[in-house]
């Protein structure tokens, strides 16, 4: 539980989303500048100046599909367009592989800059950037306009 409360202390942005009074997805995310231990951040860390970390974003089973991981997504890519930042990451699993993932992530313009091998060897992920210059997703999905994290829930 410490640990938990610590990350949300750190993050930049901390979203739950909610259908009809249920909580069926949440996200989190760091800006550059944090003591987050994560080997995905900070491999982004030492790579780029300035940034907003996907480090996790996750629905519930039953609303897999149903375009809740976008709209948490297009909440991410709202508020790095809100506040400057020029790129957004996230790494996703590539061994064993999660081409569902990936097609996911391609959509919002990402593309691997990186690969590297974690829990203790038995993964390799994709680490990716998606540039908000280069990437129309962060402007034509504003929609879910984000503010700091206030752990108010996206609706």
């Amino acid at each position: 539980m410490e640990r938990l409360v610590n990350l949300d202390s750190e993050a930049e942005l901390h979203r739950v989303l909610e259908l009809d009074g249920a909580i069926v997805g949440c996200l989190l995310a760091f800006r550059e500048g944090t003591t987050y231990d994560s080997v995905n951040y900070l491999w982004f860390a030492e790579q780029y100046e300035r940034f907003l970390y996907v480090d996790r974003i996750v629905v519930s089973p039953a609303q897999r599909g149903s375009g809740a991981a976008a709209t948490l997504y297009r909440t991410v890519f709202a508020h790095a367009a809100a506040t400057g930042v020029p790129l957004v990451t996230c790494e996703y699993d590539i061994a064993p592989p999660n081409p569902a993932s990936e097609r996911f992530h391609t959509k919002f313009g990402f593309r691997a800059v990186g690969r590297q091998r974690v829990a203790g060897g038995k993964k390799e992920v994709a680490l990716c950037v998606a540039d908000l210059a280069a990437n129309p997703e962060g402007t034509l999905h504003a929609s879910a306009v984000a503010m700091p994290n206030t752990g108010e829930p996206v609706k």
